[in-house]
């Protein structure tokens, strides 16, 4: 079980099979996932397929992550606990050994720090609670507004990824 981590607008909690839907619908959005060829691919046409689409999400939410990471859901405190979208820290691919953070916010939450706010958090989680040593963050090379919450939360680009079109951009624990 994930801790919740909370700051002052949200509240980021243990993403569960509950949380299916509000995932599936927002990557549904194509600006969502547009940076997201993996997903993309299975939620747009002419290739959509909702019952692969379906299964990745699934499974993502079943794998079981080393003690203390996986994916949040992002949600906003208060009374209606919106649905935002998800952070994740998990091992670089599943399987490491590098450790990479990332998130995913509903168009409708972009522009309002939420990403910031929720990675910052994770981010000091990860050095201060798990005493995870460099967190990296793989991103698509046009991807500006997840580029600008990398280097908002300290994260720095360090180079192209070989043979595809990401930058990865790493911290090390201060």
């Amino acid at each position: 079980m994930l801790k919740t981590v909370e700051t002052n607008r949200l509240r980021l909690r243990e993403r569960t099979m509950e949380d299916m839907e509000s995932c599936i619908e927002m990557d549904r959005d194509p600006e969502v996932v547009k940076y997201v060829p993996e997903i993309a691919n299975l939620v747009t046409e002419p290739s959509a397929n909702q019952e692969e689409h379906r299964k990745f999400v699934k499974e993502r939410i079943e794998t079981e992550y080393p003690k203390g990471m996986g994916y949040w859901i992002i949600e906003a405190k208060g009374e209606n606990k919106d649905f935002i979208g998800w952070i994740m820290l998990i091992p670089i691919d599943t399987v490491g050994p590098k450790i990479e953070i990332g998130w995913r916010l509903k168009r409708k939450y972009w522009g309002k720090g939420y990403a910031t706010e929720a990675a910052h958090a994770i981010l000091r989680y990860a050095f201060d609670i798990l005493e995870i040593t460099e967190v990296v963050a793989d991103i698509h090379q046009l991807n500006k507004g997840s580029m600008r919450v990398a280097e908002k939360i300290g994260l720095h680009n360090k180079d192209p990824l070989k043979n595809n079109n990401y930058i990865r951009y790493s911290t090390c624990k201060n």
